[in-house]
């Protein structure tokens, strides 16, 4: 398998080269690419030293065989034809051509075979808090269909990037110290704080991270359910938790629920309030799985059930996934 990574640098594309490492993804060739300020950069994959190539308009994707992107939008948009020319599947993390009806918008717990249908050569990975939702909603949706989700995320600063960890754990260093902390990535300070504003508003006023758990969430699962978010930023370095809240088209028993998410693929049930036992961003970052806990029924409607889940954004949320979608087209010969 040859395989290459574009936005080697960033967060997202070191995760890409720890999480082939770790499930021992076939990688015969690896090439890695990335802007001309990382081009030059030397990284190490399985005791091989590789060099980090320019991304450019050329043939440097000839023979590859999946190409994992995470360079954001402009970049894809730029470069999907030069990389996917030759061939190449494309599996993209930016928010570039989810909605597009020719592209598949894949998370493979929920709806693997989507990537199969790829006439442009390009699957997307959705966003990093649709995915992990989805997870947890996909064995509910097998016991009664879906109506109506609220959500409302709680969402780390690495969601916004390495450079967002780092102003984090520097504006806590500075406040300690009585200075006035740096305030680059986001509209306001983060430490001591939430904020309830994650991408830009759209003319409804909800931002469009919250617009894409409504739509993404409609293609991945082929479903008419409509879906409120409400994303927060919150001081927490790794892995976001939402709290979500469901109706179904007939009630959904505590135990019915417990029952599926522990049977449910990419998911590890953690829900024990006796003994306090809940998922919480501390004890998951680095972790594969989506944990899912604190389920009840909601109060408020008869048909309604409520849970609160945690996941590695970085992992899960988006190098995962992409790989996962690999693992699934090399399993079934499509690649």
């Amino acid at each position: 398998m040859k395989v290459a990574i574009v936005g080697v640098s960033g967060a997202v594309g070191q995760e890409f080269l720890r999480v082939l490492d770790e499930r021992n993804f076939p990688v015969d060739e690896l090439a890695l690419f990335g802007s001309s300020r990382s081009a030059g950069h030397v990284y190490t994959f399985r005791g091989k030293q590789y060099r980090a190539k320019e991304l450019k308009d050329n043939d440097d994707f000839k023979g590859i065989h999946i190409a994992f992107v995470s360079a954001g939008g402009t970049t894809s948009l730029a470069f999907a034809e030069t990389i996917t020319r030759h061939g190449a599947v494309m599996i993209d993390n930016s928010s570039a051509f989810r909605m597009d009806n020719d592209v598949p918008l894949v998370v493979p717990e929920v709806n693997a075979e989507d990537a199969l249908r790829r006439p442009r050569g390009i699957i997307a990975n959705p966003n990093c808090s649709t995915i992990q939702m989805v997870v947890a909603l996909k064995p509910i949706e097998r016991l009664s269909h879906i109506k109506r989700i609220h959500v409302a995320t709680y969402q780390a600063s690495s969601g916004a990037g390495a450079t967002a960890m780092a102003e984090l754990v520097k504006q806590y260093e500075q406040i300690q110290k009585g200075e006035t902390p740096t305030v680059e990535k986001f509209a306001y300070q983060l430490a001591y704080n939430l904020i309830p504003h994650i991408d830009l508003f759209t003319d409804n006023d909800y931002t469009k991270e919250e617009m894409k758990m409504h739509n993404e969430t409609r293609k991945i699962m082929h479903s008419d359910v409509a879906v409120s978010a409400t994303c927060v930023r919150v001081p927490v370095i790794r892995s976001h938790s939402e709290a979500t809240w469901i109706e179904t088209e007939r009630p959904v028993s505590v135990e019915e629920a417990r029952r599926a998410f522990a049977e449910a693929e990419g998911i590890v049930l953690q829900d024990d309030p006796s003994c306090k036992e809940y998922p919480m961003p501390l004890f998951v970052a680095g972790k594969d799985p989506v944990y899912v806990g604190r389920i009840r029924k909601d109060i408020a409607h008869p048909n309604g059930l409520t849970f609160w889940t945690v996941s590695d954004q970085i992992k899960k949320g988006a190098a995962l996934n992409a790989v996962q979608i690999a693992e699934y087209l090399a399993r079934v010969k499509n690649i």
